[in-house]
C-alpha cells in the first residue's frame, strides 16, 4: 500500500523547508518515498511542479505511476476534456482507489496564488514520527491510500511493467 500525502502551505519558502525535512526523514528511514515534489502557484495562478531531487530506489514503474498522479492532480486543466479509452480507464481506476474528483478538488482548494504544497507518495510512513517531525511547519494535510492491487492495476493500465 502507498500513501499519497499532500501538505498545503501559505508560502513557497515553508514548503521548501518542509520538502527538505521529508528528504531527511527518508534518510532516517521514517518514510520510504516513491515520489516527492513541491507544487507552487505563482501570483498569476499558474501551477509549477518542482521535483528537485531524484528519489533513490524508485523503479521505472513507480516513477511512471508518480508522474501520472502528479499530472492528474496538478497538470490536467480539465479532466472532463480528457477522452479516450486509456485515460478514461486510468481515471476510473484512480477514482476507485481514493484519488477521486472530490479529493482532487480538495487539492485544488489548497493551491491558491502564492501558496505551495509538498506532495509525496510513500510505500511506508511511520506516522507518529513523521507527524512530529513535520509539525513545526504547520500546513493542511490531505491523505489518500493506494492498495498494492490499485497500484499494479494502474501501472498495467499505463502499460508499465510491475515488479
Amino acid at each position: 500500500m502507498s500513501e499519497l500525502i499532500i501538505i498545503g502551505y501559505d508560502d513557497h519558502a515553508t514548503a521548501e523547508k518542509a520538502y527538505e525535512r521529508v528528504l531527511q526523514l527518508q534518510r532516517d528511514y521514517i518514510v520510504d518515498l516513491t515520489g516527492l515534489a513541491v507544487v507552487r502557484v505563482d501570483p498569476n495562478g499558474k501551477q509549477h511542479v518542482d521535483t528537485p531531487a531524484p528519489i533513490v530506489g524508485t523503479s521505472a514503474a513507480s516513477g511512471a505511476l508518480w508522474g501520472f498522479i502528479l499530472g492528474i492532480l496538478f497538470l490536467v486543466p480539465a479532466l472532463g476534456m480528457v477522452v479516450g479509452g486509456l485515460w478514461g480507464a486510468v481515471i476510473g481506476r484512480l477514482n476507485k482507489s481514493g484519488v477521486n474528483k472530490a479529493f482532487r478538488q480538495k487539492v485544488s482548494g489548497l493551491l491558491e496564488p502564492g501558496k505551495a504544497a509538498v506532495v509525496l507518495l510513500a510505500r511506508k510512513v511511520t506516522d507518529d514520527k513523521f507527524s512530529a517531525a513535520m509539525s513545526e511547519f504547520g500546513g493542511q494535510v490531505l491523505k489518500s491510500s493506494l492498495s498494492e492491487q490499485d497500484e499494479q492495476e494502474l501501472m498495467a493500465e499505463l502499460g508499465t511493467p510491475t515488479q
